[in-house]
């Protein structure tokens, strides 16, 4: 009896390994399946092509290239302090991490080239874009400054992006390493969410996402001087967003639009939130 005891815990305990290697190889065969790294260079090698095409087209606008002559000129000069040319380096060195990890690990997810009917294009991009700006304003509000709730837990590493007062465009890079992973992970991390509830996303989508994400706020921190039609909203983002660096208690929290800064308050022209506009 015992030895048939035995036998009979062995087999039983082959039937539990063997159902837990056929899980294993079940799961892996779905990860592999779901995993598109083809697709996610392609789209890593679409966006460096589009940034490119974007600043050379923009070139031909005189407003774009008196724009793009002046950041330029102000970078290079600020280059020469060691210091801002330190940072600047230690940021790109960081990015490359960055960038092995989304289009890695993340992204491969999250994409197709499946056809999708016209209107899902610009649901797609508008739902990206503005639900990483509440998330990127909430974050930016209540943990980069003190906002009197959080007492700003990382007022301590946005400071660094805060010593350009008067930031030209590159200045957007100006920041701890810390603060590029945090912004870089609640895009990717937004894509990665809604792309669990409404879908993959296609290429194409990504793309545009990724290059609207990347020129607004670059042009957010440019220094901008065409102020009629059609750039006075590019002139007022840009304006705004100088506000929110001239002084560390300012406003102005989104990024891609100014929409929840309007919504919460938080608006500031100036001379501190909630005010008028000056004229």
């Amino acid at each position: 009896m015992v030895v048939r005891s035995g036998n009979v815990n062995g087999s039983g305990s082959r039937l539990e390994d063997s159902r837990a290697n056929r899980m294993s190889t079940t799961f892996l065969a779905t990860l592999q399946e779901q995993y598109h790294w083809k697709l996610s260079l392609i789209t890593l090698v679409a966006i460096f092509a589009a940034s490119a095409l974007g600043t050379r087209l923009l070139a031909l606008i005189p407003a774009f290239k008196e724009a793009q002559q002046l950041n330029g000129d102000t970078f290079r000069a600020k280059m020469e302090k060691p210091n801002y040319a330190a940072n600047q380096s230690w940021n790109r060195k960081w990015s490359l991490s960055f960038l092995l990890v989304i289009f890695g690990a993340i992204l491969p997810f999250c994409l197709t080239i499946e056809a999708q009917p016209w209107w899902r294009f610009p649901r797609d991009i508008f739902v990206i874009l503005m639900v990483y700006d509440f998330v990127y304003y909430l974050t930016h509000r209540f943990t980069f400054h003190d906002s009197g709730f959080f007492g700003g837990p990382l007022k301590w590493m946005h400071a660094i992006h805060h010593r350009q007062h008067n930031p030209c465009r590159w200045d957007s890079s100006y920041i701890h390493p810390l603060e590029v992973a945090i912004g870089l992970g609640l895009y990717v991390a937004t894509i990665f969410v809604l792309s669990r509830f409404m879908g993959n996303f296609h290429l194409a989508t990504i793309v545009i996402t990724w290059f609207a994400f990347t020129e607004i706020n670059l042009h957010n921190h440019d220094l901008w001087k065409a102020d009629h039609f059609p750039f006075k909203y590019l002139n007022y983002a840009s304006v705004m967003h100088h506000h929110h660096h001239a002084k560390f208690t300012g406003g102005n929290y989104a990024t891609i639009t100014l929409l929840y800064d309007w919504m919460f308050g938080t608006l500031d022209h100036g001379d501190g939130w909630g005010k008028p506009a000056k004229t």
